[in-house]
């Protein structure tokens, strides 16, 4: 099979970026009147399907209150966002320009806590459905069930691209979008490109288990700390979920980004007060369970309504101490060390499969971060995961691959005209 469609944009890839790309390329031909082809090679059978589990199959599809800085090579993300806001071609009515494209698209929204921002009707479908609706009445074609074996850059000046798919068809584009993650990605390309081995992260962490192998499944609101050598590399607050191989929870993969085998995550279970204050605390609960019994407090006793039962009792065990312990001041203060840093060595990487997102990938130093074009293969550009950029919880990676996408988008519909 044989198609020669010189002002063709083809995107490979039919996720959050891929999608976001193939609106942008069409919506762009489509306002300045020059139309373009354009069409998603997806190998699943459906676009989109990673969209539907983020964000718990809410969709936390942008943050309100970004914070740059929070960014893996954060240098990168910064040009590319300006350069969106720059080159955007929607109504100006959001704080950036992911923000605009899904109002232009009629998508509404609220904003939660921490500024992270999910679809009015709770599901993450309605962004999906946005998405689909707006390039079906553009003109865009998905192709599913499509993959590509490899990309051919065009051999002369002017020439098309040439792309191999698995059942020996081919097709021909004047401009490719590469959106279907790295690992894919390093297959089909050319070679010469750098490259980052990919390592799955913002995940659970595996620990040392031996002061927590009771609480599996236990979920605590906290702080949690990494450190590394006695220093503090990052702190966040929020859920850690106690498994059997260590820790997980929003908290958790926040840290795992930078957390390393040697490194501790010290949990504080009572982030409000300070170690002084929780002793004090202690101390009057023992005092005040003795006016009111008659006899004196037990450790059991004490941190009964303060922590879970399970909590209580695997602390105390951290301690040497049973239940029963009478609650003397030398054990109220040890309890006190305890609930504010107990301590878990880290080891790795916990269950992978949890792991949101990969670090590594292209490098963006091969990338114009005006455009998302790549510097030796002009018409070749790339978005999302594909690039070695990856941010925390709460919207940040969908953010990235929005903006990337929408970048490369437009930019190839621009050079394709």
């Amino acid at each position: 099979m044989y198609h020669e469609i010189m002002r063709e944009i083809v995107i490979i890839g039919g996720g959050a970026a891929g999608l976001a790309a193939a609106v942008a390329a069409a919506w762009k031909a489509r306002v300045e009147g020059a139309p373009v082809g354009v069409r998603i090679f997806e190998a699943d059978d459906r676009v989109g399907r990673s969209i539907l589990a983020t964000g718990n199959g809410r969709c936390n599809f942008t943050n309100a209150e970004l914070d740059l800085e929070k960014y893996w090579h954060a240098d990168a993300v910064q040009p590319v966002l300006s350069a969106l806001e720059q080159a955007s071609i929607w109504p100006k009515v959001g704080a950036n320009g992911v923000q605009d494209f899904f109002a232009a698209m009629g998508l509404c929204w609220r904003t939660e806590g921490e500024g992270r921002m999910y679809p009015a009707t709770g599901k993450a479908s309605t962004v999906l459905d946005v998405l689909r609706a707006t390039a079906r009445a553009l003109g865009v074609q998905e192709c599913c069930n499509a993959r590509v074996r490899t990309v051919e850059p065009p051999r002369q000046q002017g020439k098309p691209f040439t792309l191999r798919m698995e059942d020996g068809a081919f097709e021909r584009a004047n401009a490719v979008i590469c959106a279907c993650g790295g690992k894919v990605a390093r297959k089909i390309l050319p070679d010469g490109l750098g490259f980052s081995d990919l390592q799955p992260v913002l995940g659970p962490l595996k620990t040392d288990t031996c002061d927590i192998r009771a609480l599996d499944n236990i979920r605590v609101r906290c702080a949690a700390s990494l450190e590394r050598d006695k220093q503090v590399i990052a702190i966040e607050r929020g859920e850690v979920l106690f498994r059997k191989y260590g820790v997980s929870g929003i908290a958790v993969f926040n840290l795992s980004r930078m957390a390393q085998p040697g490194d501790e995550v010290v949990v504080d279970l009572l982030p409000d007060l300070s170690r002084g204050e929780l002793q004090e605390l202690l101390n009057q609960r023992a005092a005040a369970f003795q006016a009111l019994s008659g006899t004196a407090a037990t450790c059991e006793d004490v941190m009964r309504g303060l922590v879970l039962p399970l909590v209580s009792e695997a602390l105390l065990s951290c301690l040497k101490l049973k239940p029963s312990d009478p609650a003397t001041a030398h054990n109220m203060h040890r309890a006190s060390c305890v609930l504010k840093r107990l301590r878990l060595a880290v080891e790795g990487s916990g269950d992978v499969k949890q792991c949101q997102v990969h670090r590594g990938g292209f490098s963006l130093e091969d990338f114009c971060l005006q455009t998302m074009e790549c510097a030796s293969v002009p018409g070749l550009y790339m978005a999302g995961e594909m690039l070695d950029v990856d941010g925390p919880c709460g919207g940040y990676n969908l953010h990235w691959a929005w903006s990337s996408g929408l970048l490369a988008g437009l930019s190839a519909a621009e050079r394709s005209n």
